[in-house]
């Protein structure tokens, strides 16, 4: 009976080895707790941008005396991620086909400036692309050919084109070597009737044999193909990325007024940003891998009657997305020239592309109201967006127009 109760009660030694394993176990839990906070808290701190947990207050007092208060630019204050503003590169990329030499840029330059390529010899491929009065275009809702005939399509600026990879309104040519023949065969344009034809009026003027040879290597030949490769070579040195907002983003925080950087951020808010991006503010750019056109009114019925944008009664037509570069400059705007106003134009496009519209649409679910709008543009933020595409306008284009 002894023995029994002896074998039943309770044995110390096995208690305290008990408590030391639950003191062990609960020093693990304790250890793991503390580890997952210390690697949870050194996650945050590792992933949160810049700037996330000080925010420091700048003065108005701190007010630049020209330019953008330094308070609206400061460093220290984080903000979300945003679109990424870049600068246009002073070099466009170049064919593997056609190197770029001065020699080859020169003779582009004659034949860009020879009136002779046209069918009655009274047109160039300057005279709808005026590189300094019209910023590249010519001034005109569409451009005029040879005899007198109007064309359909308001003439793009030849401007920084080395930077897209379409051309022409509806995207047809995707490079200035293809862009470069089809004005000379257009009967409206130039009215050349065959590449044959534009050789012989090249090799008829005798400066043009050693131009050629000095361009391609001793060789005197002269074909479409090296005209168009000429021609295009010399487009790729017209670049224009001296403009303000060029300034501003390479560091100048006083390139921009307060207006035209509240016009950027509207710029990108009211969602312009989604077509017209990158350095070239175009999804047509070299920039861009993704889709280069664009269906236009995407919106027809918030379109006012009075524009003719569309196509043989269509609702909607398709066009490659132009550049905003020296778009100031440019006017009178879109594919048809119809618009001659440029602030008109953003009201149009906020319509058209963006869906802006002061009605509202009520949408009712499960006993619970929601209302989907999408308000028009105010008056001013389209004076500010004007002003922001105002500060993409080449300083050396801007005082061209000027004389």
């Amino acid at each position: 009976m002894l023995n029994l109760q002896e074998k039943n009660g309770s044995d110390p030694e096995l208690e305290r080895r008990f408590e030391i394993k639950l003191l062990v176990i609960a020093c693990l839990i304790l250890i793991a707790v503390f580890s997952g906070i210390k690697l949870g808290i050194y996650t945050l701190l590792h992933n949160a941008p810049e700037g996330f947990f000080r925010v420091e207050m700048v003065s108005k007092s701190k007010m630049s005396s020209q330019g953008t208060p330094d308070y609206i630019l400061s460093p220290r204050i984080s903000t979300p991620e945003k679109h990424l503003w870049q600068a246009l590169p002073g070099v466009a990329p170049v064919p593997a086909d056609n190197p770029l030499t001065q020699a080859k840029i020169d003779l582009g330059k004659q034949l860009f400036f020879d009136k002779n390529l046209s069918a009655d010899r009274s047109l160039s491929c300057a005279s709808c692309h005026e590189l300094e009065i019209y910023a590249g275009g010519d001034g005109a809702r569409v451009s005029t050919g040879i005899m007198g005939q109007k064309g359909d399509r308001n003439a793009p600026t030849v401007w920084n084109a080395a930077f897209q990879k379409r051309l022409f309104w509806d995207g047809r040519a995707r490079s200035l070597e293809q862009q470069a023949v089809q004005p000379f065969l257009n009967p409206i344009e130039m009215g050349m009737s065959s590449e044959a034809e534009i050789e012989t009026r090249v090799k008829e003027q005798p400066s043009y044999t050693a131009l050629f040879a000095k361009a391609f290597d001793g060789n005197t030949e002269i074909t479409i193909d090296k005209i168009a490769k000429a021609i295009a070579s010399y487009e790729r040195t017209l670049i224009t990325n001296d403009s303000p907002y060029d300034e501003f983003v390479r560091g100048d925080k006083t390139a921009l007024t307060s207006k035209q950087l509240s016009g950027m951020v509207l710029f990108e808010e009211a969602g312009c940003i989604h077509c017209h991006f990158g350095p070239n503010f175009s999804a047509a750019s070299v920039f861009n891998s993704g889709l280069e056109l664009r269906a236009f009114p995407a919106n027809p019925d918030q379109i006012d009657s009075n524009y003719s944008f569309t196509l043989d009664g269509e609702d909607t037509s398709v066009w490659r997305v132009p550049s905003l570069r020296n778009v100031a400059l440019t006017g009178p705007w879109l594919h048809n020239g119809q618009v001659d106003d440029l602030n008109e134009v953003v009201r149009i496009m906020s319509k058209a592309q963006l869906g802006k519209s002061e009605s509202r649409q009520f949408q009712w679910a499960e006993n619970r109201l929601g209302v989907v709008e999408n308000p028009d543009l105010t008056e001013q933020q389209v004076e500010d967006i004007v002003a922001f595409l105002k500060a993409l306008s080449s300083k050396r284009l801007v005082q061209a127009s000027l004389n």
